[in-house]
């Protein structure tokens, strides 16, 4: 079929995928921002919240919600004179696993370089108003192997003294669980 401009119009079944992709991909792009968080209170800043002893508690959904798993985790937090933090974080699991993962956050242009031994794409960190937000890929335990996973976390200061931290985890840009702590300093 052919349009009053000459231009063919594609009807039927293709123009329905046509729209509900082009609607999936828009989707895809849609989200916060961090600077929607600029004017947010109270204010995050990683070297005021993450020092000293602080404590977690959060929880593992699967792909489709599910609560898999529970932990408690301690976290020692601390920066050099070069304004390099270090997070020593051990998580223990409600099935007896515990995990250890030490970051170095390392200054980058106004944000902080975050990596660890288990993380094979580093993110950067950065952060507006009451808000964090960082991206890498984590290496983790899978059957009798490894996957790694996309992490999209995102920090809001709800308190002075308390964090809340929701992650979505993604393998192949599609979304496969989260995973929600609050953490507390002690």
């Amino acid at each position: 079929m052919q349009s009053s401009t000459g231009l063919k119009v594609v009807t039927g079944l293709p123009r329905f995928l046509w729209v509900l992709l082009s609607s999936a991909l828009l989707a895809g792009c849609a989200g916060p921002a961090l600077e929607d968080y600029r004017d947010r209170k109270p204010v995050l800043t990683p070297q005021q919240f993450f020092t000293g002893e602080l404590s977690a508690r959060g929880v593992v959904k699967d792909f489709s919600g599910e609560v898999i798993r529970t932990f408690d985790a301690d976290i020692s937090a601390s920066w050099d004179s070069n304004g390099v933090g270090t997070l020593d974080e051990e998580f223990r699991f409600d099935d007896g696993e515990v995990q250890t993962r030490v970051w170095t956050l390392t200054p980058d242009n106004g944000a902080l370089h975050a990596d660890a031994g288990d993380v094979v794409e580093p993110g950067t960190m950065r952060w507006e108003g009451n808000a964090i937000h960082m991206n890498y890929v984590l290496r983790v335990a899978y059957g009798d192997g490894t996957i790694d996973v996309r992490m999209d976390d995102w920090m809001y200061l709800v308190t002075p003294d308390t964090l809340i931290n929701q992650t979505t985890m993604s393998k192949w840009g599609i979304d496969v669980g989260e995973i929600v702590l609050v953490i507390s300093k002690k």
